[in-house]
């Protein structure tokens, strides 16, 4: 009994299921004779084929696994004599068994002796034994399978076969580049090697000149079509080459690319990503609730920056160590108090679960994910769009690894600096005695000294002329507002730039979280001191003017004091103002060869560096 996993045993399922020897097919009681006997109890032909056509019949089947499907139920209902197994099986030239599970190609498919075309896309074939496959096929797609070698597949390829398709498997290595020359395929028009693992662009594509018929092929989605190089490099290696990665090679393309393969000392494996931070809005005010009473000290500064993960071509070693050298040049503690926002502390809780050291946090940055590090912008004070027009060239020859991070993307943050200034020890004393009145004792009564409020308050205008330069900052404070993760799967499967307008919701500032009980004490303690003073008024007045007053104060505090709570709330009200969403404006670049004579300049300037003047990438 054949596996259910098998190719062959899928393929007669569907042979089953088409029901070429029951009713409206094969040949039945209620089928029309040709003298015309029992007219009463028979069907037309015409009203059969119908049963089988409509959609809404129950006679209807899914025939989208092979166009011959169909053609054989007809033939089952116009000359179901002629049908017999043999004659079924040969009856096929195309068959698609596409996402059913498949396994093992066996070699029940050797029955199918005119098989011309074959998808087997989406199944779990590890191994393609060219033993099994008909000597007839001419199409071949295995693509988003389980394939991580060609080896077995090229022992006895099919020798008319046009079309083979390849993408989406674990394919990359030298031997499967060896695999794909033009002995084992010499008739191969159309190649799809899109979305494997191939790094090594000029082995392949020396693999690729050897295939005399190659018009049609697929590359995008390997980690070399990345580099800077690509697709120049391959337009020009592959003259006899007509459509790449779904396009057409234009004359002027051709022409822009001429000479680029003859470049041997050009560094062909190594890509260029540019990332441009641009303004950022919606960012809440800090300083939008500060207390007029507050001390002047310790004074309190805040900046805010935008930090992202890329990746990095340093070793894991070699990471480790800048990480920890960062960790001694710049001391931040991290802020985890609970008065954030619950929502933004779900975005970040992950950053957040490991110390800021420069590196990826060990969840995210699994064993797939080659090493990454932290890069920040310049830190801004606050304003309501602070344009941070950030722009930074990430370059490396870890093609492999950049096309893991871009598939998982980037994750942007947020995030606020609060740093608190103190005068410094022997200022504090020299500024903060003098400020404040001296008491005498003077017959057993004190009295004030000479210093009156007028000198307090130009000792006060002094302290505030102090310089920064006199103050004593304390260690920075960090908190991470808000996290996005931003996709750049696009960039992988071909597209060159990625613009983004990062959505980072509503933003709530720490200020804003004291806002509402510090609104609620002022309320309570002017209503407090306007109803003192009434009852002092009332006092004065004696009698049953008392009686009467206190009733009237009562009615007083039913209208007039919601009129004075009318005249308070609204002040507090508007601390607490409705925030609009923050967005970031993010840009990723994937850098290209746009001609020969870039590559040659890039060549130039790096044998001659002193000629290329002194400017410079920062």
């Amino acid at each position: 009994m054949m596996s259910p996993h098998t190719l062959s045993a899928v393929i007669e399922k569907h042979i089953r299921q088409l029901c070429l020897t029951d009713f409206p097919c094969g040949r039945g009681s209620l089928r029309k004779t040709v003298d015309g006997a029992v007219e009463t109890e028979t069907e037309e032909t015409d009203s059969l084929l119908d049963l089988l056509i409509c959609p809404h019949s129950p006679w209807w089947h899914d025939a989208s696994w092979s166009p011959q499907a169909l053609t054989l139920r007809k033939l089952a209902v116009l000359s179901p004599e002629r049908l017999h197994t043999d004659f079924i099986h040969k009856y096929f030239t195309t068959l698609r068994i596409v996402d059913e599970d498949v396994s093992v190609l066996d070699g029940g498919l050797l029955k199918f002796s005119k098989l011309e075309e074959l998808v087997l896309s989406a199944n779990r074939i590890s191994e393609i034994p060219a033993d099994n496959l008909p000597c007839t096929l001419k199409v071949l797609e295995l693509r988003a399978n389980r394939l991580s070698a060609l080896n077995s597949l090229t022992s006895c390829t099919p020798p008319h076969l046009w079309y083979l398709g390849l993408g989406s498997n674990r394919l990359g290595s030298c031997q499967d580049t060896a695999d794909l020359s033009g002995r084992h395929w010499p008739q191969l028009v159309c190649l799809d090697l899109g979305d494997c693992e191939f790094e090594d662009q000029r082995a392949l594509l020396s693999a690729l000149t050897t295939l005399p018929c190659l018009k049609t092929l697929v590359l995008e989605g390997n980690p070399f079509t990345l580099a800077l190089s690509y697709p120049g490099l391959t337009v020009d290696t592959l003259p006899q080459l007509s459509c790449l990665d779904d396009s057409w090679i234009a004359p002027e393309e051709r022409h822009r690319f001429k000479g680029l393969a003859k470049l041997s000392d050009v560094t062909v494996d190594q890509a260029s990503v540019t990332v441009r931070v641009g303004r950022v809005k919606g960012i809440p005010d800090p300083l939008m609730s500060v207390d007029e009473n507050a001390p002047d000290f310790p004074v309190v500064t805040y900046s805010y920056f935008i930090t992202y993960e890329f990746l990095t071509d340093q070793t894991p070693v070699d990471l480790k160590v800048a990480s920890e050298s960062k960790c001694d040049t710049e001391h931040v503690t991290e802020d985890d108090s609970s008065d954030a926002d619950p929502q933004l502390d779900k975005n970040c809780e992950r950053e957040k679960s490991a110390p800021d050291t420069g590196e990826l946090n060990p969840e995210e940055a699994c064993c797939d994910i080659a090493p990454v590090s932290r890069h920040s912008t310049s830190k801004l004070t606050w304003s309501e769009h602070m344009d941070f027009s950030d722009t930074h060239v990430h370059t490396g020859r870890d093609l492999g690894g950049l096309k893991k991070f871009l598939n998982r993307g980037l994750y942007l943050r947020v995030e606020e600096e609060k740093v608190l200034s103190w005068p410094a020890a022997s200022e504090d004393v020299a500024v903060a005695k003098p400020g404040r009145p001296v008491k005498e004792k003077k017959g057993g009564k004190e009295r004030e000294s000479p210093i009156k409020s007028g000198s307090t308050k130009d000792k006060s205008k002094d302290k505030k002329r102090k310089s920064v330069s006199e103050l004593v900052q304390d260690a920075p404070v960090r908190r991470s507002l808000v996290s996005v993760h931003v996709p750049l799967q696009s960039l992988v499967r071909g597209d060159r730039k990625v613009d983004v307008l990062c959505d980072l919701g509503a933003l709530h500032a720490e200020s804003v979280v004291e806002a509402t009980p510090t609104c609620e004490k002022d309320l309570e303690k002017k209503l407090k001191e306007e109803n003192k003073k009434e009852d002092n008024d009332s006092k004065r007045r004696g009698g049953s003017g008392t009686a009467q007053k206190n009733t009237a104060s009562s009615k007083g505090k039913g209208k007039a004091g919601r009129e004075r709570e009318a005249d308070v709330v609204p002040a507090c009200s508007s601390v607490c103002v409705r925030l609009q969403p923050a967005t970031v404006a993010l840009s990723v670049e994937l850098e290209k060869w746009e001609s020969e004579s870039e590559a040659r300049g890039l060549l130039h300037t790096k044998q001659n560096p002193k000629s290329a003047g002194t400017g410079g990438l920062n």
